[in-house]
Parts: C-alpha cells; sequence; structure tokens
C-alpha cells in the first residue's frame, strides 16, 4: 500500500497534511469538494487528468468525482478565461435589455455565453441575477460590477480589461 498523502501549504498557517485515500486533512473531517477546489484554484479549472489523478490517489470511483464536479456550479471543467464575464439575465436585466448586452459582448468577443476567446482573455457566463437590480442591466468582470449599461458602453467597460493584458505582455 502506498502512502496516500501529500503536505499541502496552506494560506494561513503551518502545511498540512492532505490524506489523499480518506479525502480530508490529517485529523480534520473532510470530502471530495476541498480536493476539486484545491485543484481549481491551482489550474483555473478541473481537467480530466486531475480527475484521474484524484481517482488515483484516493480510489474514489470516476463516476462518483465527475458527479460532484458537475453537480456543484463553482467547479470547470474548461478552461476558462483570465477576465470571466458574468451578464445578469435576472428580471430587472432582462427589462433594461440583458439581451442586447449579450449580443454586443458576442459582437466584440466573437464568443457566446458559456464560450471563452481563443486568447484565453474572456469568459462569458449568462448568470440569473447578480443581485445589483437597481444597476440593470449589469455585468460582473471578474470582482468588478458594471451597471446601468447599453450595449454601446461595453468597449469602454472592456478597455481596461484589455489594457491590462497589452502591459502585461503575452
Amino acid at each position: 500500500m502506498t502512502d496516500a498523502t501529500e503536505v499541502v501549504a496552506g494560506a494561513e498557517g503551518p502545511p498540512r497534511a492532505y490524506d489523499f485515500r480518506n479525502l480530508h486533512y490529517k485529523g480534520e473531517g473532510g470530502v471530495l469538494i476541498p480536493l476539486l477546489q484545491k485543484f481549481q484554484t491551482e489550474d483555473g479549472y478541473i481537467s480530466r487528468a486531475r480527475i484521474a489523478e484524484i481517482h488515483r490517489k484516493t480510489g474514489v470511483p470516476l463516476s462518483q468525482i465527475f458527479g460532484v464536479a458537475t453537480f456543484y456550479a463553482q467547479f470547470r471543467l474548461h478552461p476558462v478565461g483570465r477576465n470571466i464575464i458574468k451578464v445578469c439575465h435576472g428580471t430587472a436585466c432582462h427589462v433594461a435589455d440583458a439581451e442586447g448586452v449579450s449580443r454586443s459582448l458576442k459582437d466584440q468577443l466573437g464568443v457566446a455565453a458559456g464560450e471563452t476567446t481563443k486568447d484565453r482573455e474572456f469568459t462569458v457566463e449568462t448568470v440569473a441575477c447578480l443581485g445589483c437590480c437597481s444597476l440593470a442591466p449589469v455585468i460582473m468582470v471578474n470582482k468588478d460590477t458594471h451597471g446601468n449599461l447599453r450595449p454601446t458602453d461595453l468597449r469602454k467597460v472592456l478597455r481596461p480589461y484589455r489594457d491590462r493584458k497589452a502591459k502585461a505582455g503575452p
């Protein structure tokens, strides 16, 4: 039997040993979700290779790992862009032309909801509600909220995110 323990550096405090066989940090209760979160944080998404690694190290059936990864909306199974754009399509945003905002994003970026630009700079997602109804229509780019938008505003809204890429280089 091989050792199924790996030392994981915590964001705060001393490193903790992760027990892959029992799906938890040694001395703590746990489940599969923290392991999926760890890999998504490291890679930006959960790849097939990571799912296979979890299976190999823990013995958890692939179907169970995939089931958990697809059940929770927090997990991504495909690479995403450096900037995540969430377009609200809740009732207030719908009435205020969220569809026009989505069309404008598609025209400018060349991708529809659920897709990532070829340069992996932007991923566009549609969400049911961002909780900013008084700002309708609204989008979030990463953690930044942009509201009271018209489809023609998006070029200006996206410019700083594109400029950051230009400054950082390829």
